[in-house]
């Protein structure tokens, strides 16, 4: 039986549109499972981020519930919300929000810093994080400019992971990447959640989309339907269409 990482309980999330009331979540009951590589699916202004948002607390829900391990994170101030993204989620995005005028190692260790003041035992988990995403030392002394696409990103998900999150979040990782160098990325991803990171990732691409084990497509705020594909496996074309089959039927 798999390990229960994070519920949701009647989640709903609503706006205001000039004078509107609109309804971007609604009554979204989800566990996330220890181990799993969950991508969120939809259309776009389905709700995909705004759902990544609330499950990671960046964002509160107007009506629900969600839980993590025994904490009921809905009912957390924001400050409280701040620490437990600190101690249990890591994040990477489409867009990197790299800080320019620190090095690369610097970026790093500016996040672990919040949660882990041994500076020492900081720059050990950074230097295995850069070997096992393949950053070089020479690399880890450069700035955000003068970085690739593609080593921009693995720095990003370096930052996600210096902090041992139970949970790293991904909202289009690939987005901005040409296809050669968001293969890696996705390579990445894969290969950390072979070692048990769990993984919750949004994206419109399939590509993307079958590296993970499980797949929610959401249609107008609401979980239309799930499919279950298993471990990632390279070249496993029946995956590819089960994958395929089960959008075609989602509308995607």
């Amino acid at each position: 039986m798999k390990d229960i990482l994070l519920k949701t309980e009647n989640l709903s999330k609503s706006f205001s549109n000039g004078g509107t009331l609109q309804h971007v979540l609604k009554n979204i009951d989800l566990q996330l499972y220890r181990g799993d590589f969950t991508v969120i699916m939809g259309a776009s202004g389905a709700g995909k981020s705004t759902l990544l948002y609330a499950l990671s607390g960046m964002d509160t829900p107007s009506l629900g519930r969600i839980t993590f391990g025994e904490e009921v994170i809905s009912d957390l101030s924001s400050d409280g919300l701040a620490v437990f993204r600190r101690r249990h989620c890591g994040f990477v995005f489409q867009q990197i929000y790299l800080i320019d005028g620190m090095s690369v190692m610097d970026n790093v260790l500016s996040a672990g810093l919040l949660v882990n003041k041994d500076k020492k035992a900081l720059l050990r988990r950074a230097g295995e994080l850069f070997r096992a995403v393949g950053i070089s030392e020479e690399t880890q002394k450069k700035f955000p400019a003068q970085l690739s696409g593609g080593e921009a990103q693995r720095v990003g998900i370096v930052r996600g992971l210096i902090n041992s999150p139970e949970i790293l979040f991904a909202d289009e990782p690939t987005g901005a990447l040409n296809s050669k160098t968001g293969l890696d990325v996705l390579d990445t991803l894969t290969k950390f959640n072979g070692q048990g990171q769990s993984v919750v990732m949004v994206t419109h691409d399939m590509r993307s989309a079958r590296r993970g084990n499980r797949i929610l497509y959401l249609k107008d705020g609401a979980i239309l339907g799930e499919c279950e594909l298993g471990k990632y496996v390279h070249g496993d074309r029946e995956r590819h269409e089960r994958l395929s089959t089960f959008l075609t039927e989602m509308g995607w």
